[in-house]
């Protein structure tokens, strides 16, 4: 399948990809009652990273009993690639999670959902830079997401109000991801998922730590406290959400791929409903609905696009 196109295989990847994302929204709220920013995120990534060594190690170790001599030289030129690709990946990462993470300080949490996902509308702006054109209902799907977002974050009669160094750091942390989204589409044609996923948390975590002994002072019984949230971030979020991430946009064209991503805000209202009780708003049901729809009408722009190459 070529790169460009997206398949529901695709689809259902990424969608649970924003599932375990949404859920960690929760996890991620609840961690920050006990430690600092970089303290969360820097162990949180490098658990995830360290969650997929192993099963990277015996995988390996497993199939290189059946590869060739050749096979294994053209592995290790493979995994030379995969590694120097993940690490910038890594930086692209560590720089958009910090970048949001901050952005909670000064912030409320719906501006910055709202503004983050600016990276649905910045992935086709700069595809447009590479020839990649859209077809118009794609981009009404991607308007009508953004209106989802809209109610998922503010209430009726609310908006931006003054920009605050908070909104800046999102928006900025929205152009990061836009990054490591059209990144992965071009890496993940040719490197191991896995790998390449496992190599961007090692590196996004190192950067991280630094910057926490740095910055802060981590106090291990804060640490303690924020045990099972940082669990959930690190192994799902981080190494299985990410790297299906990876997977997923094999099979997803990255404007779609950016635009089901962005479902992580309807999962985390609904998440949070359900593990915290958080109420859903009328207004907040229709966000979800709206994105919902969106996504149903990017795959009907697919199965068009699909039906017009044939004929």
């Amino acid at each position: 399948m070529k790169n460009n196109q997206t398949s529901f295989k695709g689809v259902f990847i990424l969608l649970l990809t924003a599932l375990i994302w949404g859920v960690s929204f929760v996890s991620q709220s609840q961690g920050a009652e006990h430690v600092e920013p970089f303290t969360f995120m820097g162990i949180r990534t490098l658990m995830g990273a360290c969650v997929l060594l192993p099963f990277i190690l015996i995988r390996d170790k497993i199939s290189a009993r059946k590869m060739t001599d050749k096979e294994l030289a053209i592995r290790r030129v493979q995994n030379k690639k995969t590694i120097f690709y993940g690490i910038i990946l890594g930086f692209f990462l560590a720089m958009a999670t910090n970048l949001q993470q901050f952005a909670f300080n000064y912030s409320g949490a719906g501006k910055i959902a709202f503004i983050t996902a600016m990276y649905m509308f910045f992935v086709p702006l700069v595809g447009l830079f590479f020839k990649k054109r859209l077809p118009l209902i794609t981009w009404l799907a991607i308007i009508l997401g953004f209106v989802g977002i809209y109610f998922l974050s503010f209430a009726k009669n609310t908006g931006f109000g003054d920009l605050n160094k908070g909104d800046v750091l999102a928006f900025i942390c929205s152009i990061f991801f836009t990054g490591q989204i059209l990144l992965i589409e071009k890496f993940a044609k040719t490197c191991d998922g896995v790998k390449l996923s496992c190599v961007e948390f090692y590196t996004a975590g190192i950067i991280t730590i630094i910057l926490m002994f740095i910055f802060e002072k981590p106090v291990w019984a804060d640490i303690k406290a924020a045990a099972i949230p940082l669990l959930y971030s690190g192994i799902m979020s981080c190494g299985v959400a990410y790297t299906l991430q990876i997977v997923g946009q094999k099979y997803c064209e990255a404007s779609i791929a950016s635009l089901i991503m962005c479902m992580e805000s309807v999962f985390a209202a609904i998440s949070a409903a359900i593990i915290i009780n958080e109420r859903l708003t009328a207004r907040e049901i229709s966000g979800c609905v709206i994105m919902f729809s969106a996504i149903l009408l990017s795959q009907v722009s697919d199965i068009i696009k699909s039906r017009e190459k044939k004929s």
